[in-house]
């Protein structure tokens, strides 16, 4: 009775130690597939943003990614961004996505040369308002103690 009991302790306790993800990988193929092809980043908005300063993937300001161009290759979740604002310093990287079960994009920028599996950092945002034209990421910050979003507004370029 004791082994039995031993047992199903250990059961309980590995089955409670199982690690689960962040963010689901199961990819939304449908999404991901309104999002192929070429964007630029129309607006950039936020509640309060004449009071605040918000940094981009800590990249840069987020109002530098307003006129950013994009690229998503939807059969390989690979693609690359350029931050063109004229009033900022230019920056572009490779990047690799995905969009998951659950409506977020996963996005990791990368250096020159570095693989995907390499980079350990990378961003979660809620894909929003998509057409076929016309989509949002959505981050949420911590400003003073309250949740905002910051909506990345994304235009298709023909």
């Amino acid at each position: 009775m004791k082994k039995l009991f031993l047992l199903a302790v250990l059961a309980v306790t590995f089955a409670s130690c199982k690690s689960t993800s962040a963010t689901n990988t199961k990819v939304d193929n449908k999404t991901e597939r309104l999002m192929k092809g070429n964007w630029v980043i129309s607006s950039v908005s936020y509640p309060g943003s004449e009071y605040i300063k918000v940094s981009s993937f800590q990249l840069a300001d987020s109002k530098c990614f307003e006129g950013s161009t994009w690229k998503f290759v939807s059969n390989n979740n690979k693609g690359d961004m350029a931050l063109t604002n004229p009033t900022c310093a230019g920056f572009s990287s490779p990047i690799t996505w995905f969009v998951n079960k659950e409506g977020q994009f996963v996005l990791k920028v990368l250096s020159a040369g570095d693989k995907a599996k390499k980079v350990r950092d990378g961003y979660v945002l809620n894909v929003a308002n998509q057409t076929e034209t016309s989509f949002q990421l959505v981050d949420r910050i911590d400003v003073g103690g309250k949740m905002t979003d910051v909506v990345y507004q994304f235009q298709k370029v023909n």
